[in-house]
């Protein structure tokens, strides 16, 4: 059975986020890696792109099923660009835009603000928690996430020269 690039482009839209926020959840729940607010931004294009997938997968029109395989890879890409900004800032390539820190409550008293930072974990976003060859989870959610949206991009062109 031959299917066609948009087939396959639909399948990489829902399946490569799916295996991310796995990755990630993994990493967090198993590995016990607490992610930062960076690591965090990143997993919202992927749950959102999840849906949109998922989406193509229901519609009965050819052209909107383009259409959300397309916004999906868009999301995609967009999580790997956040990922790249953030491993530069784990690189120290460049500085970040967030503290990455715990929220200050104002309300407290300079002890009970210590004993809050005492209690949860505060982890910074310019520091790689984990990395392989060099790579972050941040560096590798960029390269992942951009490969897979130029690869769907790329079904998508010649499934509509087909």
């Amino acid at each position: 059975m031959q299917t066609d690039s948009v087939t396959t482009a639909r399948w990489i839209a829902l399946l490569l986020p799916l295996a991310l926020i796995g990755g990630a959840l993994g990493s967090q729940f198993i590995g016990h890696l607490v992610p930062c607010e960076m690591c965090m931004w990143q997993r919202w294009p992927h749950y959102a792109a999840i849906l949109v997938a998922a989406l193509a997968f229901i519609v009965p029109d050819r052209r909107l099923t383009i259409a959300l395989v397309a916004v999906a890879g868009l999301l995609i890409g967009f999580s790997g660009f956040i990922g790249g900004f953030h491993a530069g800032v784990e690189y120290h390539w460049w500085p970040g835009i967030t503290a990455c820190t715990a929220p200050i409550d104002h309300s407290l008293s300079g002890m009970d603000m210590i004993d809050a930072i005492r209690r949860g974990p505060l982890v910074r976003c310019d520091l790689a928690q984990w990395t392989l060859f060099g790579v972050s989870l941040a560096g590798f959610n960029a390269i992942i996430s951009s490969i897979g949206a130029l690869t769907i991009f790329a079904l998508l062109l010649r499934g509509r020269r087909a």
